[in-house]
């Protein structure tokens, strides 16, 4: 390994040996080592994003480990929606009395393989990525042995998981096959000519499986039991990082890989952004508990960004990345507010627990509503700009049936958003929560001002997603 390969994959390098250095620490100050071991992982995730936002355009490894600006803003993104996860677990988890070092070091593994996915340049490096972040979020489900739920949680994701997995390499042999090359790039040169049947096959199982892990239609039937059964700081996290970085990956397999298969992988692309933007509106509107709505909440959304995506220009790439940077935000502050939901020192789910929340705590309620109007799509909060770039991309394609429908599903999912709202202001106020803890109301607070005043200063996420768009496309 050169000096060169290891100053382009240094973040990687420091996030994984600082993961093993934590795992001893854990192991040798037990049963004390959570505490410690959390908050020294939250600081080496702040000193990987400033390894990140230094790092230089690169690759490494022959080619199969890229940097640009793609990489990097996708990675500050997932190295921030894990760091917000760790920091907001530790109330729940001290308090089901599960409070295990082995949780942070188990995130920080799953984040090095988000990290190694979003530079992945060839389907190597791509599904060793995939299996190193998913390896880890198997264990993270099912954290708390002694509940039926999270146990079922973490083994209906391990078998629906390695489905997609199995699927995914039967498209990348396929694509081999094809192509007689695993890079990117290479994949590109060699389908110029002629897109053959066998080369559709193999893009459509490896989109199958890279639908799996966002969680899009028709590979989303974990997503609603997981969110439910798996302990909500877990929830927390898949509903954050593990989207984000799938979501990139598909972006820059797609774009890099099969610019001449345009109109082959368009059409998936759209049906699948058209059944996740239905099955997430309509049927979040039955849903009683307030994580399961979420999920399909996140379904959803993530047919929204799937939209630009199907444009299939630099414009698309760059709505894309702005949709996931103001998802996240929307997403991490919601389950603040989740993750505050506890009486008596029992935490409660239902979305009838937040009757009157208006009443009794009012500054809870009001930073809620904000996140579900901008959810919603309601102008001018930053929800609706999100979709904005999305749907004006594929506009500018020509792909107006697709806009018009992801409106038309926008103006439905608002009706449970909507709901939430009904119910925190005006029903019978319900007995108040406890106390909001401080690292809790620290997030909910930066996620509503992030999603409020969004319009105020909108090119310290625009621009630097422009960029990373170009990088990736540089002639759209």
């Amino acid at each position: 390994m050169s000096a060169s390969e290891i100053a382009t994959a240094l973040p990687e390098i420091v996030l994984v040996l600082g993961a093993i250095a934590l795992l001893m620490i854990g192991v040798f100050s037990a049963p004390r080592g959570y505490g410690l071991v959390t908050t020294l992982s939250v600081v080496l995730l702040a000193v990987v994003v400033v390894l990140v936002a230094m790092s230089t355009d690169g690759k490494a490894f022959n080619g199969s480990f890229s940097v640009d600006a793609f990489a990097r803003f996708t990675k500050i993104l997932v190295l921030i929606g894990s760091g917000t996860a760790i920091v907001m677990s530790s109330d729940f988890l001290r308090s089901r009395g599960i409070e295990k070092f082995e949780y942070p070091v188990m995130i920080l593994l799953a984040t090095t393989g988000m990290m190694m996915m979003l530079s992945a340049n060839d389907l190597i490096a791509l599904y060793i990525g995939l299996e190193l972040q998913s390896l880890a979020l198997y264990v993270i489900a099912s954290i708390h042995r002694d509940d039926l739920k999270s146990t079922e949680a973490g083994l209906k994701y391990f078998v629906l998981g390695a489905l997609s997995s199995g699927m995914l390499l039967y498209g990348a042999s396929l694509i081999y096959g094809f192509a007689g090359t695993v890079s990117f790039t290479g994949i590109a040169t060699a389908v110029q000519g002629h897109v053959g049947l066998g080369l559709v096959f193999g893009i459509v199982f490896l989109l199958a499986g890279l639908a799996f892990k966002i969680s899009a239609v028709p590979f989303h039937m974990w997503t609603p039991d997981v969110y439910e059964g798996a302990p909500t700081p877990v929830t927390t996290l898949f509903a954050g990082a593990p989207k984000i970085a799938a979501m990139g990956l598909l972006v820059r397999v797609i774009i890099t890989s099969f610019p001449a298969a345009l109109a082959q992988w368009q059409q998936i692309v759209v049906f699948i952004a058209i059944a996740s933007m239905a099955l997430g509106s309509f049927a979040a509107i039955g849903q009683s508990n307030i994580k399961r709505l979420m999920a399909y909440s996140s379904i959803g959304h993530m047919g929204f960004a799937l939209v630009g995506l199907a444009a299939g220009t630099s414009e698309g790439v760059q709505g894309v990345l702005i949709y996931l940077a103001l998802y996240l935000a929307m997403t991490i502050g919601t389950f603040a507010v989740i993750l505050s939901m506890k009486r008596k020192g029992a935490y409660v789910e239902n979305v009838s627990d937040l009757a009157g929340l208006s009443s009794t705590q009012p500054i809870m309620a009001y930073a809620l509503a904000a996140l579900m109007f901008s959810l919603a799509g309601i102008p001018p909060l930053s929800g609706f700009w999100a979709k904005w770039y999305v749907f004006v991309a594929a506009v500018h394609q020509g792909l107006w049936p697709l806009a018009i429908l992801g409106v038309l599903s926008s103006v439905v999912g608002a009706f449970y958003y909507l709901r939430i709202i009904k119910v925190m202001f005006f029903d019978e106020p319900a007995e108040a929560f406890e106390p909001m803890p401080t690292p809790l109301a620290g997030v909910l607070a930066i996620a509503t001002i992030v999603t409020v005043f969004f319009i105020v200063w909108p090119t310290l996420v625009t621009g630097p997603a422009a960029a990373a768009a170009a990088s990736l496309l540089p002639s759209g």
